[in-house]
């Protein structure tokens, strides 16, 4: 199996995030880009986002940007994206950005990053695609989710099956392995 794009979920708030997260998420950037991979994201040029687009698009990679409408009019997204999609809202933009995407990657971020993770989480759990789903697990950020799962599974609010509905990486090169046991094809 081949990945055309990747969709990432991560934080856009302006200054948000230590130095680390941002020095993940450009390295992810440059990973996307010489792999050959799209990376499609909620199209902001601040935070977490603007670091990965900023480092694909400074590795040649395409960037593939959606936004709703009501954001596009409090932030305007960076003019030198691949490709824009301007949608109505932001229900439209959650699923043009699961169209577009063959694979996830959930960077550290707060409640948007957090809702957006757990609506494709559950949309895999339901059946509803069976894109591989990656928390990159920059210093620790995400041990919490990990956690919550074993907790969700002990209570039995999900099955021993539901473990496998995403994996867990510490640096984005670990992404590479991942894809690969998931029968994706990467350049190495």
């Amino acid at each position: 199996m081949t990945i055309k794009n990747i969709c990432v979920y991560s934080g856009g708030r302006y200054d948000a995030g230590a130095t680390q997260y941002r020095e993940a998420s450009k390295d992810l950037g440059a990973l996307l880009a010489q792999q050959g991979w799209g990376l499609v994201y909620g199209a902001g040029g601040h935070g977490l986002m603007g670091a990965v687009s900023k480092s694909v698009l400074e590795n040649n990679g395409r960037v593939i940007g959606v936004i709703p409408k009501h954001i596009i009019e409090q932030e305007i997204p960076p003019q030198n994206l691949t490709e824009l999609h301007v949608v109505e809202s932001m229900h439209e933009r959650k699923q043009k950005m699961a169209d577009l995407g063959d694979a996830f990657i959930i960077l550290p971020g707060g409640f948007g990053t957090l809702e957006e993770a757990f609506e494709i989480l559950t949309w895999r759990q339901l059946g509803l695609h069976n894109k591989p789903i990656i928390f990159l697990n920059v210093d620790g950020f995400w041990d919490p989710i990990q956690e919550q799962k074993k907790l969700f599974f002990k209570e039995g609010f999900i099955t021993e099956k539901d473990y496998s509905l995403f994996k867990v990486a510490k640096a984005s090169i670990e992404i590479l392995d991942i894809l690969e046991e998931e029968g994706y094809t990467v350049s190495r």
